[in-house]
């Protein structure tokens, strides 16, 4: 990896200047606190052996109160997988693994394209709900990029199953991510990451505290010639650059012992090239006539200008308090999303008979309160609210071709249909539940939700009831099991809105027959067993099975001209699988392996009927199940490292079956080959040169340079092939102060 010292220079000023810039404008968020010294991770920078008396006092505050904290909304009886910092080190590329690739060490979670959603949790499409310190972050419009960054994660919790009733909305997994803290590890880095694809990474981190104040600050920058998975098996990609920035920032103010104000601010801005595939033919319309374009005779596909822009931040204003037996937590939450695409006019005519400009927002605003309140040694109330109300907007310039309505041959020139549309959408949702310890040996958690939503185009309500049981067999042997009732409502800033009449008789009309539903919330049936056993202190094993019955299952798709998605429901849905998941550690070595098997199906579209679908493909799922898009048959991860003097190196497996795609007429009804990519590398530190404060990283991802395919053009909402990262090298050096 070369970098001219001009070169770097300049970007890091690029960087620097828009993390400081982002973090001005986006001070109105916020943030909990940390975990208890005794609970760090091993990996983390213990504090002095001999700290000043307030360091002490607000360490043992903030541990109490982070304590407090996770007892208002605790994951009883629901399925959690946990990676910690010391974890998130040994594995490939450490904290500059993107964020998505990380989830996919925890078992269930497989991996799809960027443009497709990037990951699933238990066969589910999207219906994950983000937290920072078991603090809600509401959804923004699904992109190419990725919007947390994993540098500023102490630990990262996915929670799953039978949710208690404190979850609602979004619940195939709970990401839960615990920043870093400026008490638990003062100081900072510097850090310079790259290598392969013309991969340029600088980043930085820093926590401190003053006084009563506890702040954590974290940004990065990515260049590089691989931004979206290729579309073709080669090493390199054609007009494929990405510029990527992040920003984090945490500020914890402590009141007095029982109480504090957090504030979190994040924000992201991606842009992207899409990328090109050559050789591509030109496109016919409906009477397989080649598109007439003025001016245009040929077009060389490898030539296609297509570009996409992504901003996302957020902010949360924090107040925790503790009354006795009584606590509570106060979020205010804010957050905005945007993607915009811009086309190539001539090129996508040349290809597609359609051009379509889009922009897609979506502005979210509202509040959670949590609460919970010991009545006795065997009873814990816990209850709460959550308020949302979200405005988006989309606006379409789309350039069409007339077709003769008898014929479907091209009758006129290009022309352009310019529409706008606004949405409102409000969720409401409210929950009790009780904490009861039946037993010393079993725990029961029961309750429900009523939730309500109200958006431009219905109005659904629902109340779910819930139940957890936990039962401790022996001392080794724990076992869980609930049911839950589920309402999702559908993605705001996904739903497919504009004018159907205005492209009757053009290029992008609508399937003519087929009905126009609007997008409705799911409703599920959700059911969850496991039991966990440590053999020994040192080897722990985890097995969990789940099956939920769906009505009007969301599922998305990228169906226009624009590789942004869009909603729609199956009128009924199975998802059913099982998990297992082992972990080892002993003294300097570390080892984990999980394995799952999974099945996702669905029958009759019932929403966005005639703008997504073809008459074909609607008429077959009508009367047959079909297996979702992204439903595969297994997924697998495992890892492996060893601490050797100051060196630690790793090694990885990820696996996978393939992704769905079309058979004769099924629709998804075969899947593409299964996979296995190898990544190892190693950490270097430089304690024994006197450079205790320098380290070195080397990875290598896709060892053995398999060619794999996640998405071959085929299937329900899938617009082009992608092939997964080819064999890449990386390496960098960070400073820590």
């Amino acid at each position: 990896m070369q970098i001219t010292c001009v070169y770097l220079a300049t970007e890091w000023k690029k960087f620097t200047a828009f993390f400081l810039t982002g973090f001005v404008l986006t001070l109105t968020g916020s943030l909990p606190a940390q975990d208890l010294v005794t609970n760090a991770p091993s990996g983390m920078a213990p504090p002095s052996s001999s700290p000043p008396p307030v360091q002490m006092e607000k360490i043992t505050v903030v541990g109490k109160l982070d304590e407090t904290r996770q007892e208002i909304v605790p994951s009883l009886g629901a399925t959690v997988y946990t990676i910690d910092q010391t974890q998130i080190e040994n594995l490939t590329q450490g904290n500059n693994v993107p964020f998505s690739k990380l989830l996919l060490r925890f078992p269930g979670v497989s991996q799809d394209s960027e443009g497709s959603g990037s990951l699933h949790i238990r066969d589910d499409h999207a219906n994950v709900q983000y937290r920072i310190d078991d603090v809600l972050i509401p959804e923004g419009i699904t992109g190419f990029g990725e919007e947390f960054d994993t540098r500023f994660a102490d630990r990262v919790d996915l929670i799953t199953g039978a949710l208690p009733a404190q979850y609602g909305f979004r619940t195939s997994g709970i990401i839960d991510i615990h920043t870093k803290s400026g008490i638990v590890a003062p100081g900072g880095d510097v850090e310079m990451y790259g290598g392969s694809n013309s991969e340029l990474r600088p980043s930085f981190e820093y926590g401190g505290s003053q006084g009563k104040l506890n702040y954590y600050f974290s940004g990065s920058y990515l260049q590089d010639s691989l931004g979206i998975e290729n579309p073709t098996s080669s090493t390199s990609a054609i007009h494929d650059k990405t510029d990527q920035y992040r920003g984090f920032a945490y500020l914890s103010y402590i009141i007095d012992d029982t109480s504090r104000l957090s504030l979190i601010a994040g924000e992201a801005y991606n842009q992207f090239q899409i990328p090109n595939t050559p050789g591509q033919a030109p496109g016919v319309d409906g009477a397989e006539n080649p598109f007439t374009i003025p001016g245009v005779t040929s077009f060389d596909s490898a030539s296609l200008n297509e570009n996409q822009g992504e901003q996302n931040n957020y902010e949360v204003l924090a107040y925790q308090k503790t009354i006795d037996d009584f606590n509570f937590q106060l979020a205010l939450f804010n957050r905005y999303s945007n993607v915009f695409f811009r086309p190539d006019e001539q090129g996508d005519l040349f290809f597609n008979g359609v051009a379509g400009r889009l922009d897609r927002s979506i502005m979210s605003n509202g509040l959670e309160f949590d609460t919970s309140y010991v009545i006795n040694d065997y009873h814990t109330l816990r209850a709460g609210v959550m308020l949302n109300a979200q405005g988006s907007s989309q606006t379409a310039d789309t350039t069409v071709i007339p077709e003769d309505p008898a014929t479907g041959a091209q009758n006129g020139n290009p022309f352009s249909v310019l529409d706008h549309s606004y949405q409102t959408a409000y969720s409401y949702g409210i929950y009790l539940q009780d904490e009861w310890k039946v037993t010393k040996a079993l725990t029961l958690n029961f309750g429900g939700r009523f939730d309500i939503y109200q958006s431009s185009e219905i109005r659904q309500n629902q109340i779910s009831p819930r139940i957890n049981a936990v039962f401790k067999i022996d001392k080794n042997t724990t076992m869980h099991a609930g049911y839950a009732s589920y309402f999702t409502p559908p993605p705001l800033e996904d739903i497919p809105e504009g004018s159907i009449s205005q492209f009757l008789n053009t290029t992008n009309a609508a399937t003519p027959g087929l009905p126009n539903d609007s997008v409705k919330s799911e409703r599920d049936h959700y059911f969850d067993v496991g039991i966990v056993h440590n053999f020994t202190p040192e080897y722990q094993v985890g097995l969990d099975g789940y099956y939920k019955i769906a009505q009007n299952l969301i599922d998305d798709g990228q169906f226009g001209a624009a590789p942004i998605l869009s909603a729609f429901n199956y009128a009924t849905g199975q998802i059913a699988g099982v998990e297992l998941s082992q972990s080892y550690t002993k003294g300097a070595f570390s080892a984990y392996a999980n394995f799952a098997v999974e099945e996702g199906l669905g029958e009759k579209v019932n929403s966005a009927q005639s703008v997504l679908f073809s008459a074909d493909d609607y008429n077959y799922i009508a009367n047959h199940y079909i297996y979702l898009d992204h439903s595969q048959s297994f997924t697998g991860s495992a890892g492996v490292s060893y601490q050797i003097l100051e060196t630690r190196p790793y090694l990885e497996l990820i696996c996978a079956s393939g992704l769905r795609t079309d058979i004769d007429s099924a629709p998804n009804g075969g899947s593409l080959p299964a996979y296995d990519t190898v990544n190892l590398g190693f950490v270097q530190t430089f304690k024994f040169a006197g450079m205790s404060n320098l380290s070195a990283r080397f990875d290598v991802v896709n060892l053995f340079d398999q060619i794999y395919e996640l998405r071959d053009g085929s299937g329900v909402g899938v617009f082009a092939p992608q092939f997964g990262q080819r064999r890449s090298f990386m390496g960098g050096v960070t400073y820590s102060f």
